[in-house]
């Protein structure tokens, strides 16, 4: 399904079609045409459109949720749309392949994949591994950010912190509206997996609200990012309690 705000998006689609079509696409590139690419501002935060999570698989059985696309999702995002796009697809396949190549793209995804076996989800739904995910069991995933288009913060990857996202009034709506229509769209049960503290807090703040329910959230799951260098303790002291969870959800 075709996020209901696509219609808001159209102009960033077509400014795909001046992106430069040399391929990989280096950041100078993106930099050179990245005013086509401005959504909003507000003080050191900039956000840009980026084909990343416009696609809502409503039937989805896990829920993997970052804080933002970063470089380089936007990056992967805007090259695998820009090849579409020259292959004359249509907009739905040039959105579907953009968020298939660019979900939690780059090492991020091999160590998410690690933890996600660690915890079972590969055994949960009989995969050899929780790789085919993003491959050719892509029917089971939904990937999705708080912030579904990619922030910076003075040019670097925002964090969700300084100012913390529920600070930020230009992100408010992102996450007292946007996202939980997101996944009210989703039929069934599922898990959802915030990656990382700043994320697992808006999860928290939503389910007290009832705009999420708790008990599909496995809180304490450390953001997969080789920034975070607590990442494999933090997993160590989380991986019981939360392959618990997920055998709890099994039955």
């Amino acid at each position: 399904m075709i996020s209901p705000q696509i219609e808001e998006v159209d102009s960033y689609l077509q400014a795909i079609s001046g992106m430069p079509a040399n391929f990989p696409l280096k950041k100078a590139d993106l930099l050179s045409i990245s005013s086509r690419f401005l959504m909003q501002e507000e003080g050191p935060l900039t956000m840009y459109y980026a084909p990343h999570n416009e696609v809502i698989n409503t039937a989805a059985r896990v829920v993997i949720v970052g804080i933002t696309p970063g470089w380089s999702q936007m990056k992967t995002a805007l090259e695998a749309a820009k090849r579409a796009e020259i292959e004359g697809a249509s907009t739905e396949v040039m959105l579907k392949r953009a968020k298939q190549s660019a979900g939690f793209a780059g090492s991020m995804r091999t160590h998410l994949i690690q933890m996600l076996d660690g915890i079972g989800i590969s055994s949960l739904f009989n995969l050899s591994s929780s790789a085919e995910l993003f491959e050719e069991r892509t029917d089971l995933l939904h990937t999705t950010s708080i912030i579904k288009y990619p922030i910076f913060k003075n040019g670097k990857n925002y964090t969700g912190h300084a100012p913390k996202m529920d600070r930020v009034e230009m992100l408010k709506p992102y996450i007292e509206k946007v996202f939980p229509e997101e996944l009210s769209l989703i039929e069934g049960e599922y898990l959802l997996i915030p990656l990382g503290k700043a994320v697992g807090e808006i999860l928290g703040q939503l389910a007290e609200v009832k705009k999420i329910r708790a008990e599909r959230c496995l809180f304490g799951f450390p953001h997969p990012s080789g920034a975070n260098g607590h990442r494999v303790s933090q997993f160590a002291s989380e991986q019981e309690r939360l392959r618990s969870i997920v055998q709890a959800w099994k039955k």
